[in-house]
């Protein structure tokens, strides 16, 4: 009986040494990563520019299958600089992961989403807009020609740039769960897309060039707020750190 006792009690030291040693393999919070990567694609495409107001022209005028797919054409340019952004930091992810650097740079993000939020509340996206035709032509037609509008601004990595410090995105040792924020990136952007075409398609009147100035002032509005939260949060945490 005794020996059946010390045996027990060897495999449950075993059991104890084993889940010590060998701990759950997985430390990043996936819903985290998942939540922060739709929150970015959100806010790169919120802002009413040239492709914003284009989505809105067309789903007016061709319906909001063309409007949907102006989105997504704008999202796949999102996408190709999110990940040249991500790339780019990955090779400096040494200084990124000094906990005082990753401060100082979550500092920066949150002044340049500042900044973005101001110069989205002052711009006029229906100025130099590019008009949309009279004809319908393809889905493939409109999403391409969606895509060139957006991919010819790649000021758009800055804001990248920003948001990644801010939310410490870029976690270049773990591919798989960077493919997922990405694809998060893409879900957020494709969500707002496809919400402003249906609010576009559900309610045509209020979408003429004065509620287009409207509603990019009250997007900018938003990201001032936020970008103001994350300020005195990382100040907050800066505090407790030092």
């Amino acid at each position: 009986m005794a020996k059946f006792y010390d045996e027990k009690l060897n495999n449950s030291h075993k059991n104890r040494t084993f889940a010590t040693v060998m701990p759950f393999p997985i430390h990043i919070n996936i819903v985290d990563l998942v939540l922060k990567g739709m929150l970015i694609g959100m806010i790169a495409s919120a802002p009413m520019g040239p492709v914003g107001v284009l989505c809105v022209q067309r789903t007016l005028n061709k319906g909001r299958w063309y409007g949907l797919v102006t989105g997504i054409g704008a999202a796949v340019s999102d996408i190709i600089y999110a990940g040249i952004t991500g790339f780019g930091m990955a090779f400096v992810m040494d200084f990124i992961n000094n906990e005082q650097n990753k401060f100082y740079l979550q500092i920066i993000g949150s002044v340049m989403l500042l900044f973005f939020g101001l110069y989205t509340w002052h711009s006029d996206p229906t100025k130099n807009m590019h008009k949309s035709g009279q004809q319908k032509g393809t889905l493939w037609y409109n999403t391409w020609t969606a895509f060139l509008v957006t991919f010819s601004n790649p000021l758009i990595i800055f804001l990248f740039m920003g948001l990644f410090a801010q939310f410490a995105f870029v976690i270049p040792d773990r591919p798989f769960e960077m493919l997922i924020g990405f694809a998060s990136i893409v879900g957020g952007a494709l969500s707002w897309w496809y919400g402003l075409t249906w609010l576009v398609d559900k309610v045509r009147a209020i979408f003429d060039d004065t509620g287009i100035r409207i509603i990019n002032q009250i997007i900018g509005a938003v990201v001032m707020v936020f970008s103001i939260i994350f300020l005195l949060g990382t100040v907050t945490n800066l505090f407790r750190v030092f």
